[in-house]
């Protein structure tokens, strides 16, 4: 990602991949997110953080969402040169709570995500 521009693009790109994986929830949709010895912190400093390709396929289909039961709005907040700052809201269906997200990602150079931490707190 060398310049602002392209960094943006490849984030909006990264995120439709990212939004189609969620809701097909096919194991190759998401390993093709992330690189082989990525890490997937679904908190900072997370004590059990989802690691390797395989480990984060495993832990995202035993946590998985159900398509159609949840909706994602989101926004690039900035990018520096290989990371970026996502703010989204979750919205789940059948009266479950809706959470505000914040999503730090780094790539490597092939575009992958090499490190995923996500902050999520449910909304009022």
């Amino acid at each position: 990602m060398t310049d602002q521009r392209s960094a943006r693009d490849h984030v909006h790109a990264w995120m439709e991949k990212y939004q189609a994986a969620w809701a097909s929830n096919l194991p190759g949709d998401i390993r093709d997110l992330f690189t082989e010895d990525a890490r997937y912190e679904t908190r900072p400093g997370d004590p059990d953080p989802w690691l390797g390709r395989d480990g984060i396929v495993d832990r995202w289909l035993a946590a998985r969402d159900e398509p159609g039961d949840w909706t994602f709005s989101w926004q690039l907040l900035g990018a520096d040169g290989d990371t970026a700052f996502v703010q989204g809201v979750t919205t789940y269906s059948a009266g479950r709570p809706s959470y505000d997200n914040l999503w730090v990602i780094r790539f490597d150079d092939e575009g992958r995500a090499a490190a995923f931490t996500e902050w999520f707190m449910e909304r009022a």
